[in-house]
């Protein structure tokens, strides 16, 4: 806790009087532009991945960055996607995983996390994700899955996430109406690089070339 009381300390001492006139416009309201969905893993930064400030993102996070499917349970991913678009009408949802992502490294072999039961339950949202990969690569059923697969199974884990968020009816509205862009990353952790795709896409590409017409007017 030392370390979290300095943090604190220089906070009040030096962040919060450089930008107390963004706090100021802050303590009335929000309203940011992007839906920022992440994995918990404490190695994810959104705001200093993105390079924005506070209210500029609303961020979700769970482990392993997972958007259940639309039903009628009431869950805190669920009630916070449809406040996000219904209410703060963001414009674009980002859904970004990671490399060396535990809760996917958990998914590749259920067994792994029998002693852990909500995480078991948690993780089968990735079950169609896991089942591509094992069809890809003819894994039999039952058998767990290496990590050597680790990475495509993260890859197309975001893809499905994609396709889940889909299902929400506050984004199905707004994707229909062109309200809403759905963006899928992956960042990694080592190079700090980041591949992404689109709610339409089923493959990744780098970064530079995905943004290319925004770059350009930069």
């Amino acid at each position: 806790m030392e370390n979290i009381v300095k943090g604190v300390l220089h906070f009040r001492q030096n962040v919060y009087p450089e930008h107390k006139d963004l706090f100021g416009t802050l303590a009335t309201g929000q309203n940011p532009d992007i839906l920022f969905v992440t994995c918990s893993d404490s190695r994810i930064d959104p705001n200093l991945l993105t390079g924005t400030n506070p209210g500029d993102l609303f961020i979700c996070r769970n482990a392993g960055n997972i958007i259940p499917p639309h039903s009628n349970e009431t869950g805190g991913m669920t009630a916070s996607i449809e406040y996000a678009v219904a209410v703060l009408k963001v414009r674009h949802i980002i859904i970004c995983g990671h490399s060396d992502c535990g809760a996917i490294k958990g998914a590749l072999d259920m067994s792994s996390v029998e002693g852990l039961p909500h995480v078991k339950e948690w993780l089968g949202h990735c079950r169609s994700a896991m089942e591509i990969v094992r069809e890809r690569n003819d894994i039999e059923a039952g058998c767990a899955i290496g990590h050597d697969h680790l990475n495509e199974a993260i890859e197309e884990n975001v893809l499905q996430q994609v396709q889940h968020i889909r299902t929400h009816p506050t984004v199905a509205a707004k994707l229909a109406t062109g309200k809403v862009q759905i963006h899928g990353w992956v960042y990694n952790i080592k190079t700090g690089g980041i591949r992404c795709c689109d709610q339409n896409d089923t493959n990744f590409t780098g970064f530079d070339e995905f943004y290319a017409d925004i770059i350009k007017g930069l």
